[in-house]
């Protein structure tokens, strides 16, 4: 969601006060599929999300928790449980609202409006938000350089920490 909110405020406010943008597993420019946009998720599938913030939270913590990392058995039972907690700590309300936006957000408009040198980190395997999201902003943001992560999910600053990290510190220079 942080890359969305980057990506917009940059299209708002012109890049105010920044001088370089860095988006890893961004859900930009559109998390879901649209009229003219094939990549993201299906909207049906977010709205079923929607409905278990509702229903059945440990079940939705529970799903979301098997696609964040690359694999189910990517990291320790522990952590799985620490970010398992975690997620129900949030409010379903707030769950709720932020699926809501990502669903009806579509940024490709801003994109063009970004200019600052920008750099986008993606795990070509993240089933959250897909690659292909991450290639359409390459293609949509002027000069933008895509690096792609093969393994890991969605937590790529996670499960590939040393390449993140240099990555990212390369960048920001």
């Amino acid at each position: 969601m942080g890359g969305a909110i980057a990506l917009h405020y940059m299209a708002r406010h012109k890049g105010e006060r920044v001088s370089k943008l860095a988006l890893f597993g961004a859900a930009a420019p559109s998390f879901v599929k649209r009229h003219g946009f094939q990549y993201g998720l299906e909207s049906a599938a977010v709205n079923g999300f929607i409905e278990l913030c509702y229903a059945d939270r440990a079940k939705l913590n529970e799903d979301f928790g098997k696609i964040f990392f690359r694999s189910e058995n990517a990291v320790s039972p522990k952590l799985g449980e620490w970010f398992h907690n975690m997620g129900m700590e949030a409010s379903p309300h707030a769950t709720a609202a932020s699926l809501i936006a990502l669903r009806d957000t579509d940024l490709r408009g801003d994109m063009a409006k970004v200019n600052v040198p920008t750099m986008i980190l993606h795990a070509t395997q993240d089933k959250i938000c897909l690659f292909e999201l991450a290639e359409a902003m390459a293609a949509g943001i002027k000069g933008a350089k895509l690096i792609g992560f093969e393994k890991s999910g969605h937590a790529l600053f996670y499960e590939e920490k040393e390449k993140f990290n240099k990555e990212l510190a390369n960048f920001v220079g």
